[in-house]
């Protein structure tokens, strides 16, 4: 601008001093139509801004602003959205474009803990609201797991949170990640901790995941309460997964969420993390994991008591499954491993069923009912003869007379006074 103005006046002087446009353009170095531009102009013209030529971000900027007024997503949420939709342009312009559109937010400064390789893993939960699935309003949880030093996620769908859940979301993981770390740290969750104590060694841990974390050699760690930025790097994780794959997405069902969950693991742990600024997989290799070969595979057994119901009947996650009917209104042990379901009575094993789909209301076995139909008769027959037997031993009802004084006849004589003492 400065240039500009010194080459006005400069142009402005040499005129009044004689020189013609030829000459001016010669000695100041614009050209002649610059030179007469400015001879002509009572005030140093203004810079036009030059018109931009169409962007490609242009065409999706309506669907751009409607996506990041119903939902905060991300940019690259966005980006991947708008090319499946034709948009060939880079990602710096949409990142750019969409900070002019969204209130900044600063976030609050934090102390970052890293870990070595292979040192520690963070497992969380996030619940993720309800939904109708097979017909019943269910609670939708998220398992999350990453391992500290490579930044490698995993993370499912589960409808229940329970010690079982727990453990087999675990052996799911590690066999994502392809091994087990040498840690693992938790909340103070039930299913892992029963009570704290001052010293590690002194904690009380659920008995079913102690078991679990025994058998596979990993040590279990807990946050001190009230401190969750302990492990911020799986809660992270799972803020990550609601805005950059949950919010504002379609299923056609509960397992094709799940299956399109793992999808996303698989893209975001190809893609370079903002933290280490290197891809999950890439530094995976670095992870000095427990090779998973080393261990015995760990069966998951679920033990849960029922009580048999009068018409044989034992109930399991919303399906009733028939038992043989000699054991009505007996209280029955559960014993759940893979698909197969074990009743037992005591010690005795009374019968097995294959886990039905959540839809089934009712699994019976036709064999459970041999032999009621005429023990029922019998039963029946016995009750009617008891009741014969009972109607003919005495009678039905009966009166029952109160007891009446007996007195002579004088003595109605006396009160009727005709007969002197």
């Amino acid at each position: 601008m400065v240039i500009a103005e010194e080459g006005f006046f400069m142009i402005r002087d040499l005129h009044n001093k004689g020189y013609n446009d030829s000459e001016i353009s010669r000695m100041t170095g614009f050209n002649r139509r610059t030179v007469r531009k400015y001879l002509a102009a009572d005030e140093l013209p203004k810079k036009q801004r030059r018109t931009g030529k169409p962007s490609k971000l242009d065409p999706f900027k309506d669907y751009i602003t409607e996506r990041i007024t119903a939902y905060p997503l991300t940019a690259r949420r966005i980006y991947r959205e708008i090319r499946e939709r034709g948009y060939t342009g880079g990602y710096t312009i949409l990142k750019d474009y969409i900070r002019t559109i969204r209130p900044q937010y600063t976030p609050p400064a934090v102390l970052r803990f890293e870990t070595p390789p292979g040192k520690q893993m963070q497992v969380d939960w996030g619940e993720c609201g309800s939904q109708e699935i097979d017909g019943r309003k269910r609670k939708i949880h998220a398992f999350s797991a990453v391992l500290g030093y490579s930044r490698m996620r995993y993370m499912e769908f589960t409808l229940s949170t329970d010690v079982y859940t727990l453990i087999q979301c675990h052996k799911n993981a590690f066999d994502y990640f392809g091994g087990i770390p040498e840690e693992i740290l938790y909340d103070n969750i039930k299913t892992v901790i029963i009570k704290r104590a001052i010293r590690a060694r002194d904690h009380t841990w659920n008995a079913k995941f102690e078991d679990f974390f025994t058998h596979h050699g990993f040590i279990p760690r807990v946050c001190k309460p009230y401190n969750p930025q302990t492990k911020g790097k799986v809660e992270n994780s799972i803020k990550f997964m609601k805005k950059d794959f949950l919010l504002g997405n379609r299923f056609t069902s509960f397992a094709d969420m799940d299956q399109k969950l793992l999808h996303w693991c698989n893209r975001v742990n190809s893609e370079i993390h903002g933290s280490t600024h290197e891809i999950p997989y890439d530094r995976l290799k670095e992870e000095t994991l427990t090779p998973l070969g080393l261990i015995k595979p760990y069966i998951i057994r679920r033990e849960e008591k029922r009580k048999i119901l009068r018409d044989a009947y034992v109930s399991y996650n919303g399906t009733l499954y028939s038992v043989p009917y000699q054991y009505a209104g007996q209280t029955a042990l559960l014993e759940l491993e893979g698909t197969t379901i074990t009743v037992k009575i005591g010690s005795e094993v009374i019968c097995t069923h294959q886990v039905a789909p959540t839809s089934t209301k009712k699994v019976r076995v036709k064999e459970h009912f041999t032999g009621l139909q005429k023990e029922a008769r019998a039963n029946n027959s016995r009750k009617t003869q008891f009741a014969q037997d009972a109607r003919d031993s005495q009678p039905f009802f009966e009166i029952v007379y109160p007891d009446v004084e007996e007195r002579p006849l004088s003595t109605y004589d006396v009160f009727a006074g005709e007969v002197g003492p």
